[in-house]
Formats: C-alpha cells, structure tokens, sequence
C-alpha cells in the first residue's frame, strides 16, 4: 500500500519523521505506536478491515537530538506560505489585473547572490515577481523596501516539504514557530 504517516515522539508529539504506511501498521501491531488520526483509506485483510493511519505517536519518547533543516528553494516557498515577503500578496490575489499563481513567486536572496548572499534560510525569503524585480541587486533598504517578517531556519528539516505535500491533519502537528510564519494580511 502506498502512501504516507505522520510518526510523532511519544509524550511530546513532537514530529519525528515521515513514513510509510507499512512501517507505521508494523508499529502499532507491535505496540510501539498508537493511532492519533486516521485518513479515509482502508486496508482491507481477509477477515478484517483497517481504518489507514494519517498520524502515530510512539509509545515512548525517544530522545532524538534536533536536526539541521536543509535549505531548498521549494523549501524557502513552502515555509513563507508563498507569501512575498515584501507586499504581502499570496496566490490568489489579482495584481494588475491578473490573478497570481504559486508560479508566479520566486527565491529572493535579502544579501544579493553578488555580494556574497548564501543559499540559507535567513537570506532568503518567497518573493512576487515585481518585488524581486524591483529590488534586483539591492539591500532591501537601499531599493526603499521593508521585510514583512525575519527569514528564519524551521525546526527540522522535513517540516516544510510536510506541511506542503502532506495531509491537512498534519498541520496540527507541525508546529512552525509565530516569527516564522508571514503576517496574515486580515489581521
């Protein structure tokens, strides 16, 4: 079966990995995981029917020293909500008369690649077109602009491809931190 779970430390919850459905129905027959959320999917044997997990939580905790997250522009995008860190628009808005998609943002680099800007999470940030266009070379303050919020590096490496490909019951889960995430515009 494919597919999918969301594996968190026992206690804490705290998101430990993802996994396959395989490994997660091995733990909970084992008795080292329990269910917290299932999906709609169901495995079906000869004599039984199981509803398919979406997330499990060890039994125990288990101590796990914190990961590095590794930097990845989809990453960087995922992480700021593809929300230009500049003006606020998100996909979906129209600018200009035309409706922005998730294509229409990019990586921008807050320390330009040419003066010796790195590929990190603190120096860069999901940015529209127009802004990053605007801001071309420049510091933000020397094009005459403010960053919304302060880039910052999530807390393990696998969160933002999570939170972007996985089910919506994970996002309860994942935690990302307040300072990390772009102001929402209605508040």
């Amino acid at each position: 079966m494919q597919g999918r779970v969301l594996l968190l430390n026992g206690s804490t919850w705290e998101p430990l990995a993802v996994i396959s459905i395989a490994r997660a129905i091995s733990l909970i027959m084992a008795g080292k995981a329990v269910v917290v959320e299932e999906s709609e999917r169901v495995l079906r044997t000869v004599n039984t029917s199981f509803a398919v997990p979406s997330v499990i939580a060890l039994r125990r905790y288990v101590n796990v020293p914190r990961r590095k997250a590794h930097w990845s522009r989809k990453g960087v995008l995922l992480r700021d909500n593809y929300t230009c860190i500049y003006c606020g628009v998100r996909p979906g808005d129209v600018v200009r008369g035309k409706t922005l998609t998730k294509m229409d943002f990019t990586v921008d680099h807050i320390l330009p690649r040419s003066r010796n800007g790195k590929d990190n999470w603190t120096n860069t940030a999901c940015a529209c077109y127009s802004c990053n266009h605007r801001k071309g070379n420049r510091l933000p303050s020397e094009a005459g602009m403010k960053l919304r919020w302060e880039p910052r590096t999530p807390r393990t490496s696998y969160l933002v491809i999570a939170i972007g490909s996985g089910p919506d019951a994970w996002r309860h889960y994942i935690e990302l931190d307040a300072a990390n995430n772009p102001l929402d515009p209605d508040e």
